[in-house]
Protein backbone atom coordinates (compact mmCIF):
# COMPACT_ATOMS: atom_id res chain seq x y z
CA UNK A 1 0.00 0.00 0.00
CA UNK A 2 2.79 2.37 0.89
CA UNK A 3 3.99 2.37 -2.74
CA UNK A 4 0.60 3.66 -3.90
CA UNK A 5 0.58 6.79 -1.73
CA UNK A 6 -0.35 9.98 -3.59
CA UNK A 7 0.03 13.47 -2.13
CA UNK A 8 -2.78 15.95 -2.67
CA UNK A 9 -2.93 19.60 -1.68
CA UNK A 10 -5.89 21.68 -0.54
CA UNK A 11 -7.01 24.59 -2.65
CA UNK A 12 -5.27 27.81 -1.63
CA UNK A 13 -3.26 25.89 0.98
CA UNK A 14 0.03 24.04 1.34
CA UNK A 15 -1.30 21.31 3.64
CA UNK A 16 -0.47 17.90 2.09
CA UNK A 17 -2.90 14.98 2.26
CA UNK A 18 -1.66 11.43 1.67
CA UNK A 19 -4.15 9.07 0.04
CA UNK A 20 -3.98 5.47 -1.16
CA UNK A 21 -6.43 4.23 -3.83
CA UNK A 22 -7.95 0.81 -3.24
CA UNK A 23 -10.79 -0.96 -1.43
CA UNK A 24 -11.09 -0.25 2.29
CA UNK A 25 -13.62 -0.93 5.04
CA UNK A 26 -14.33 1.48 7.91
CA UNK A 27 -16.66 0.95 10.86
CA UNK A 28 -19.56 2.44 8.93
CA UNK A 29 -18.80 2.21 5.22
CA UNK A 30 -16.59 1.05 2.36
CA UNK A 31 -14.35 3.63 0.69
CA UNK A 32 -12.10 3.59 -2.37
CA UNK A 33 -9.34 5.67 -0.76
CA UNK A 34 -7.46 5.31 2.50
CA UNK A 35 -6.63 8.78 3.79
CA UNK A 36 -3.42 8.71 5.83
CA UNK A 37 -3.54 11.57 8.34
CA UNK A 38 -0.79 10.27 10.61
CA UNK A 39 1.67 13.13 10.12
CA UNK A 40 -1.10 15.74 9.91
CA UNK A 41 -2.16 14.74 13.41
CA UNK A 42 1.28 14.22 14.95
CA UNK A 43 3.89 16.35 13.16
CA UNK A 44 3.90 19.82 14.70
CA UNK A 45 4.45 21.77 11.48
CA UNK A 46 1.69 19.97 9.56
CA UNK A 47 -0.72 20.04 12.49
CA UNK A 48 -0.06 23.77 12.78
CA UNK A 49 -0.91 24.31 9.11
CA UNK A 50 -4.17 22.39 9.54
CA UNK A 51 -5.05 24.42 12.64
CA UNK A 52 -4.34 27.71 10.85
CA UNK A 53 -6.55 26.66 7.92
CA UNK A 54 -9.42 25.66 10.19
CA UNK A 55 -9.18 28.81 12.31
CA UNK A 56 -9.61 30.92 9.19
CA UNK A 57 -12.94 29.26 8.47
CA UNK A 58 -14.62 30.83 11.49
CA UNK A 59 -16.00 34.33 11.74
CA UNK A 60 -14.27 36.64 14.20
CA UNK A 61 -17.45 36.96 16.28
CA UNK A 62 -17.70 33.22 16.99
CA UNK A 63 -17.60 32.39 20.68
CA UNK A 64 -15.46 29.30 21.36
CA UNK A 65 -15.04 27.93 24.88
CA UNK A 66 -14.18 24.28 24.27
CA UNK A 67 -12.77 22.11 21.49
CA UNK A 68 -13.79 18.44 21.65
CA UNK A 69 -11.15 16.36 19.86
CA UNK A 70 -12.03 13.06 18.19
CA UNK A 71 -9.94 10.69 16.02
CA UNK A 72 -6.69 11.54 17.81
CA UNK A 73 -6.74 15.23 16.85
CA UNK A 74 -5.55 16.57 20.22
CA UNK A 75 -2.38 18.14 18.78
CA UNK A 76 -4.39 19.97 16.11
CA UNK A 77 -7.00 20.90 18.73
CA UNK A 78 -4.36 22.49 20.95
CA UNK A 79 -2.88 24.45 18.07
CA UNK A 80 -6.36 25.46 16.90
CA UNK A 81 -7.09 26.80 20.39
CA UNK A 82 -3.86 28.83 20.17
CA UNK A 83 -4.81 30.18 16.74
CA UNK A 84 -8.29 31.19 17.91
CA UNK A 85 -6.93 32.80 21.08
CA UNK A 86 -4.25 34.67 19.12
CA UNK A 87 -6.85 35.91 16.65
CA UNK A 88 -8.88 37.41 19.48
CA UNK A 89 -11.80 34.99 19.34
CA UNK A 90 -14.26 35.51 22.17
CA UNK A 91 -14.44 33.09 25.09
CA UNK A 92 -16.99 33.00 27.90
CA UNK A 93 -14.60 31.10 30.19
CA UNK A 94 -13.58 32.79 33.42
CA UNK A 95 -9.93 32.80 32.41
CA UNK A 96 -10.57 33.86 28.81
CA UNK A 97 -9.03 30.70 27.41
CA UNK A 98 -10.19 27.61 25.48
CA UNK A 99 -10.50 24.08 26.85
CA UNK A 100 -9.27 21.13 24.75
CA UNK A 101 -10.90 17.84 25.79
CA UNK A 102 -11.53 14.30 24.52
CA UNK A 103 -14.58 12.14 25.35
CA UNK A 104 -14.49 8.56 26.56
CA UNK A 105 -16.66 5.73 25.27
CA UNK A 106 -18.76 3.39 27.41
CA UNK A 107 -19.50 -0.28 26.74
CA UNK A 108 -22.32 0.74 24.36
CA UNK A 109 -19.94 2.91 22.30
CA UNK A 110 -21.64 6.06 23.60
CA UNK A 111 -19.53 9.15 24.21
CA UNK A 112 -19.28 10.25 27.84
CA UNK A 113 -17.52 12.97 29.82
CA UNK A 114 -16.35 12.35 33.37
CA UNK A 115 -17.58 14.59 36.20
CA UNK A 116 -14.36 16.63 36.21
CA UNK A 117 -14.67 17.36 32.47
CA UNK A 118 -18.40 18.10 32.39
CA UNK A 119 -17.98 21.75 33.55
CA UNK A 120 -15.93 22.29 30.37
CA UNK A 121 -18.97 21.27 28.30
CA UNK A 122 -22.01 22.46 30.26
CA UNK A 123 -23.07 25.93 29.14
CA UNK A 124 -20.05 26.20 26.83
CA UNK A 125 -19.77 27.03 23.14
CA UNK A 126 -18.23 23.89 21.66
CA UNK A 127 -16.38 23.01 18.45
CA UNK A 128 -16.08 19.33 17.47
CA UNK A 129 -12.80 18.50 15.73
CA UNK A 130 -12.40 15.29 13.69
CA UNK A 131 -9.84 13.84 11.33
CA UNK A 132 -12.44 12.82 8.75
CA UNK A 133 -16.20 12.85 8.26
CA UNK A 134 -17.54 10.27 5.83
CA UNK A 135 -21.09 9.29 6.83
CA UNK A 136 -21.75 11.77 9.65
CA UNK A 137 -22.61 9.01 12.15
CA UNK A 138 -19.84 9.95 14.60
CA UNK A 139 -20.73 13.63 14.32
CA UNK A 140 -24.35 12.86 15.21
CA UNK A 141 -23.18 10.91 18.26
CA UNK A 142 -21.02 13.82 19.36
CA UNK A 143 -23.87 16.29 18.85
CA UNK A 144 -26.15 14.17 21.04
CA UNK A 145 -23.42 13.87 23.66
CA UNK A 146 -22.68 17.61 23.80
CA UNK A 147 -26.39 18.41 23.98
CA UNK A 148 -26.87 15.85 26.78
CA UNK A 149 -24.15 17.50 28.88
CA UNK A 150 -25.59 20.97 28.27
CA UNK A 151 -23.13 22.25 25.71
CA UNK A 152 -23.88 24.39 22.64
CA UNK A 153 -22.38 23.20 19.36
CA UNK A 154 -21.07 26.19 17.38
CA UNK A 155 -18.92 24.42 14.78
CA UNK A 156 -17.73 21.16 13.24
CA UNK A 157 -14.17 21.03 11.92
CA UNK A 158 -12.33 18.25 10.10
CA UNK A 159 -9.24 17.65 8.05
CA UNK A 160 -11.35 15.87 5.42
CA UNK A 161 -15.11 15.71 4.96
CA UNK A 162 -17.16 13.88 2.36
CA UNK A 163 -20.30 15.79 3.42
CA UNK A 164 -21.06 19.50 3.52
CA UNK A 165 -23.27 19.43 6.61
CA UNK A 166 -24.65 17.20 9.33
CA UNK A 167 -28.11 17.87 10.80
CA UNK A 168 -28.02 21.35 9.26
CA UNK A 169 -24.63 22.16 10.81
CA UNK A 170 -21.91 23.03 8.22
CA UNK A 171 -18.73 20.95 8.31
CA UNK A 172 -15.66 23.16 8.01
CA UNK A 173 -12.89 21.08 6.45
CA UNK A 174 -9.47 21.64 4.88
CA UNK A 175 -10.13 18.94 2.28
CA UNK A 176 -13.46 18.05 0.68
CA UNK A 177 -14.75 15.21 -1.44
CA UNK A 178 -13.96 17.13 -4.64
CA UNK A 179 -10.27 17.31 -3.67
CA UNK A 180 -9.92 13.52 -4.02
CA UNK A 181 -10.66 12.30 -7.58
CA UNK A 182 -13.55 9.81 -7.79
CA UNK A 183 -13.84 9.48 -4.00
CA UNK A 184 -16.64 7.09 -3.03
CA UNK A 185 -18.13 6.13 0.31
CA UNK A 186 -21.00 3.64 0.49
CA UNK A 187 -22.48 0.86 2.57
CA UNK A 188 -21.15 -2.66 2.27
CA UNK A 189 -24.31 -3.75 0.43
CA UNK A 190 -24.03 -0.93 -2.13
CA UNK A 191 -20.25 -1.08 -2.62
CA UNK A 192 -19.42 -1.32 -6.35
CA UNK A 193 -15.98 -2.77 -5.56
CA UNK A 194 -17.56 -5.61 -3.58
CA UNK A 195 -19.93 -6.28 -6.48
CA UNK A 196 -16.91 -6.48 -8.80
CA UNK A 197 -15.43 -9.11 -6.52
CA UNK A 198 -12.47 -6.97 -5.45
CA UNK A 199 -10.98 -7.98 -2.12
CA UNK A 200 -10.68 -5.47 0.70
CA UNK A 201 -7.11 -4.16 0.99
CA UNK A 202 -7.32 -3.15 4.64
CA UNK A 203 -9.53 -2.30 7.59
CA UNK A 204 -9.15 1.39 8.44
CA UNK A 205 -10.06 3.66 11.32
CA UNK A 206 -8.73 6.78 13.04
CA UNK A 207 -5.68 4.85 14.34
CA UNK A 208 -4.55 3.68 10.89
CA UNK A 209 -4.96 0.53 8.84
CA UNK A 210 -4.63 -3.24 9.12
CA UNK A 211 -3.89 -5.06 5.88
CA UNK A 212 -5.92 -8.14 4.99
Amino acid sequence: MEKRIVKLYAKNNTVPLKVVPGHFATNHSHVNYYIDMTTLKTRLSEAGSVAASLAGLYMTNTIVDTIVCLDGTQVIGTLLAQELTRAGYLSMNAHGTIYVVTPEYNSNSQMIFRDNIQPMIQGKHVIVLMASVTTGITIRKSMECISYYGGMLVGISAIFSAVDEVEGQPVNAVFHKDDIPDYQSCTMHDCPLCKEGRRIDALVNSFGYSKL
